[in-house]
C-alpha cells in the first residue's frame, strides 16, 4: 500500500494523533492511544531515526521534497606497529542534505536539484600508523570541520524513452567522485584507499572532498550498458580545510585554474542470471606540474577499469502457503495449495576489484589494485548484515626513487598495501554498527615503520 499521504491529510493526521493523547472532558469516551510497544516498534521498523514526522515526511515526499542526513562515527584502536601503539582515535562526520523533484514541485519534466552541508571532526588515526594519505585508516579526515557540499541540477529522461533513464544531464557545484568509478561493494570498507580514493587519489585529488563548476552526460543505449564523461574545473588546493567548500570563484589568479575531464563506459551484464558491472575510465587533471626529473607537463592522466560479480545468490525463500478454499478443489481445507517461490533477493557472495594505471614520470603511485570479497546475509536471520575483506595494494613510481637517489636519498617509497575484514550488524534499517581489523603493511612505503595492526568500530546512523 502507498504510504504517501496529501500534506493536508499528514497534517490532520498529526492533528488527530495529538488529540488522541489528550484526556476529554465532559464524560466523552476517549480515544485509546497506541501503546508504548508499538510506537516504538513503528519507529525501530522505520527507515529514520528521526521517524515520520507525524507522517509529514511521507507528505513532503510525495511533494517532491525529500531532506536526508546521516552520522558516521569510527573508532580506531592501534594495538600494535605504526608509529606509536597501543593508542586509539575517534573521527566522526554528518551530512545533512535535500532532494528537490522539480517535476513534482514545478511541472518540470525529469528535473531535480539537490545539495547538502557536513562536518568533520576528530582525531586522525594516521599520526599513529604513519601510512601515507593514501592508504590512511579513516577515509574522513579531508575537509573537517563545516563545509559546503555540492549543489546542482540533475535532468533524467526517466520513462519517457525505450530505456529507463537512457539520457542524464546534470551539472552545477559538483564532485565527479559521486559519479564515476563507483563500486558499491568497496563503500563497506573503512580504509581511505578501498571506500574512497581507489589509488587515483592519490595523484589528483579524487575523495569525497573536491567539489568544482562542471557537469556530467551519461547515455544507456541498453539497460546493461552506459558511457559517461563529465568536464570540471580542475582546482589547486580544492580540499583545504581552510576554505570550508566557499572557494566557488576557484583557485586566485584564475590563471592557476585548469580542465578536469572523465570518462566512463561500462556494461552490466547477468552471467548465469546474476549480475554484474565491468568498466573502464580515464581522466585527465589539466594542471601544469613537474616530473620527477623537474620536466614540465601540461597536465596529469591516468586509468581504471573495475570488475565486480555476485558469484552466487542463496536460493529464494519460498511463501507461506495459502490454504485450500475447500473439499471442492480435491483438498481439505489444512492441505496448502502448491507453494510458489519468492523473488531472488540480495543474499549472497559478491566480488570486487579495480585497476588504477597512472604514467610514473609526473605520478606518485602509477599502479594501484584492490580485490575483495561481501557476503550479504550470511547467518540465517540477518538476512541485511554483510561480512567482507578486502585486500589493496600500491606501488610508488620508480622514476621517483631513481630522482631520490641523484637527490643523495636512501630511503625510498616502494609499495604499501592493507587488509581489511569487516562485519556489519544492520541493527535496523537506519542504524548499524560495523566492527573491523585493519592491518597495514609497509605503512607509507617505506619500510621503516613497523605494519600496524587496527581494531576497530566503525556506526552509523541514518536520521
Amino acid at each position: 500500500m502507498n504510504r504517501r499521504k496529501p500534506l493536508s491529510i499528514g497534517i490532520h493526521a498529526g492533528i488527530l494523533a495529538l488529540a488522541a493523547l489528550v484526556p476529554l472532558h465532559g464524560g466523552a469516551p476517549a480515544v485509546n492511544p497506541p501503546s508504548t510497544g508499538a510506537i516504538v516498534s513503528e519507529w525501530w521498523n522505520g527507515k529514520y531515526a528521526s521517524g515520520n514526522w507525524l507522517a509529514a515526511r511521507d507528505a513532503l515526499e510525495d511533494h517532491g521534497i525529500t531532506p536526508y542526513g546521516s552520522w558516521k562515527g569510527t573508532f580506531y584502536g592501534i594495538t600494535g606497529g605504526g608509529i606509536a601503539s597501543p593508542r586509539g582515535a575517534f573521527d566522526e562526520e554528518i551530512t545533512l542534505g535535500l532532494k528537490l523533484d522539480l517535476e513534482k514541485m514545478a511541472g518540470l519534466p525529469g528535473l531535480s536539484a539537490q545539495g547538502s552541508v557536513r562536518w568533520r571532526d576528530g582525531a586522525n588515526p594516521n599520526a599513529y600508523v604513519g601510512a601515507s594519505p593514501a592508504f590512511n585508516p579513516s577515509a574522513y579526515q579531508l575537509g573537517k570541520q563545516w563545509r559546503l557540499m555540492p549543489f546542482f541540477l540533475t535532468w533524467e529522461s526517466r520513462d519517457w524513452l525505450p530505456v529507463k533513464d537512457m539520457f542524464t544531464i546534470s551539472g552545477g557545484w559538483q564532485n565527479p567522485y559521486h559519479f564515476f568509478a563507483q563500486q558499491a561493494e568497496s563503500k563497506l570498507f573503512v580504509n581511505n584507499a578501498i571506500t574512497q580514493t581507489k589509488g587515483i587519489g592519490a595523484n589528483i585529488p579524487f575523495n569525497g572532498t573536491y567539489a568544482a563548476w562542471g557537469g556530467y552526460a551519461k547515455i544507456k543505449p541498453t539497460n546493461w550498458s552506459y558511457a559517461q564523461a563529465g568536464l570540471y574545473m580542475a582546482i589547486p588546493d580544492a580540499v583545504a580545510t581552510s576554505n570550508h567548500g566557499l572557494d566557488l570563484q576557484g583557485a586566485y589568479p584564475a590563471h592557476r585554474n585548469g580542465l578536469y575531464f572523465i570518462s566512463e563506459a561500462g556494461v552490466a551484464p547477468k552471467i548465469g542470471g546474476l549480475p554484474g558491472k565491468y568498466a573502464m575510465g580515464g581522466y585527465y587533471w589539466g594542471l601544469e606540474n613537474q616530473s620527477f626529473f623537474k620536466s614540465t607537463y601540461d597536465a596529469k592522466y591516468g586509468f581504471y577499469w573495475q570488475a565486480d560479480q555476485m558469484l552466487f545468490r542463496e536460493p529464494a525463500k519460498a511463501e507461506s502457503a495459502p490454504l485450500a478454499k475447500g473439499p471442492s478443489e480435491g483438498k481439505s481445507f489444512k492441505e496448502p495449495v502448491d507453494i510458489a517461490p519468492t523473488k531472488p533477493g540480495e543474499q549472497g557472495l559478491y566480488f570486487f576489484s579495480f585497476i588504477n594505471y597512472a604514467p610514473k614520470y609526473d605520478n606518485t603511485l602509477p599502479f594501484y589494485f584492490h580485490s575483495g570479497l561481501v557476503y550479504k546475509g550470511l547467518i540465517p536471520g540477518r538476512d541485511l548484515d554483510q561480512l567482507g575483506v578486502a585486500f589493496a595494494l600500491g606501488n610508488y613510481s620508480y622514476d621517483k626513487i631513481l630522482a631520490e637517489e641523484d637527490a643523495g636519498r636512501t630511503i625510498h617509497q616502494t609499495n604499501e598495501a592493507v587488509v581489511e575484514i569487516d562485519y556489519r550488524v544492520q541493527l535496523s534499517k537506519f542504524l548499524y554498527v560495523q566492527p573491523f581489523w585493519q592491518y597495514l603493511i609497509r605503512p607509507n612505503g617505506t619500510g621503516v615503520v613497523n605494519n600496524a595492526n587496527i581494531l576497530g568500530l566503525h556506526m552509523g546512523v541514518t536520521f
